[in-house]
């Protein structure tokens, strides 16, 4: 090992496994001019939350400040970049977060030590919209009851969802409305082209129809919708964006799928939906508490809800894809280039 080795720090996890991160790296920047440390942080086996002053990070901060000795480089997903650690490791330059946002870096502790802080937009845009699609057809057509029926009970009482009454709804000629018209949204929205939806835009960011698809104000998307999915950011503005009074301008028995951020969604005023028949069924992925609490209503509605875990973003590719979009933020910083994805 020489002086002139670009030092980095893969601090991976079991999903973003530091193995990846390491191989991109070596392959952007050339094996003989970089070493690379793989560290194990605990998630998903481990939860993450707060950690010090930041954001959804593993409870590491000691570990960290061991693994970056020396080091020039961090390549994260779940490190707590906090400024204790940054206080503790003067040669840091440069974090990348292989997430779409840097929520674990302090970064007004980095900006004062000049440490450059980049992220890994997009990575999961692909995977999550699949999930979506998946959520969708998974709740019209009641695929999961259907299964736990038969291959969990023996029964083949699922005949009854044969009958008229308890048919589920197909896509084709079916009105989709989507909240959020971004990385997400738009490839959604593709796959219901696909499949025969109609399908209809709400985004302030989009102007005029798009790819042949009718941009409506929400309330009147909302009014036209059989079934809503919701695309878009949380932030201050569309935090609780869809409440009791947009549920009740659906038509009457429409689905509501969120596999975006739980906040975007009012549960409760979901669930009141729910029990009137005001909604008839909805989707989710992601939830206002994370994990759902053990008492959340949402349980009481088991024939006519589909729930995951927050899975969307649960692909092999997506993992392989964060450390490559790491790497090559990596690879523009040891060359001087222009880096694609930083915030600092």
């Amino acid at each position: 090992m020489t002086d002139d080795l670009v030092r980095v720090v893969a601090a991976g996890d079991h999903f973003v496994l530091p193995s990846l991160i390491a191989r991109a790296v070596g392959r952007e920047v050339g094996e003989r001019a970089v070493s690379v440390r793989e560290v194990t942080l605990g998630w998903p086996l481990e939860p993450f939350g707060p950690v010090a002053e930041v954001q959804e990070a593993s409870d590491a901060e000691d570990a960290l400040i061991g693994a970056l000795a020396g080091a020039r480089a961090l390549v994260t997903q779940m490190g707590p970049v906090t400024g204790r650690v940054l206080a503790a490791c003067p040669d840091l330059r440069l974090v990348v977060v292989c997430r779409g946002g840097p929520v674990n870096v302090n970064l007004d502790a980095a900006r004062e030590r000049g440490v450059r802080v980049c992220f890994a937009p997009g990575r999961n845009a692909a995977a999550t919209a699949e999930f979506t699609v998946g959520l969708m057809l998974a709740v019209l057509r009641r695929i999961p009851q259907a299964h736990d029926l038969l291959a969990r009970r023996g029964s083949w009482e699922g005949a009854a969802y044969y009958t008229y009454e308890h048919g589920g709804l197909e896509l084709e000629d079916l009105p989709v409305g989507l909240v959020g018209y971004g990385a997400v949204g738009s490839r959604v929205a593709r796959v219901l082209c696909a499949f025969g939806a109609r399908v209809m835009v709400h985004d302030p960011y989009v102007r005029g129809d798009v790819h042949g698809l009718r941009v409506a104000a929400l309330d009147d998307l909302l009014r036209a919708s059989r079934v809503v999915t919701l695309h878009a950011r949380l932030t201050p503005g569309t935090r609780g964006l869809i409440g009791a009074r947009e549920l009740a301008l659906l038509p009457r028995g429409a689905v509501v799928v969120n596999a975006a951020r739980g906040a975007l969604l009012d549960e409760d005023a979901l669930c009141d939906a729910l029990g009137s028949g005001q909604v008839s069924a909805a989707a989710l992925d992601t939830y206002a508490r994370e994990p759902v609490p053990a008492d959340s209503r949402l349980f009481a509605h088991p024939d006519r809800v589909v729930l995951t875990p927050h899975l969307g973003g649960a692909s092999r590719a997506v993992a392989e894809k964060a450390a490559l979009i790491a790497a090559r933020e990596v690879g523009r910083w040891v060359r001087g280039e222009p880096l694609a994805h930083c915030l600092i």
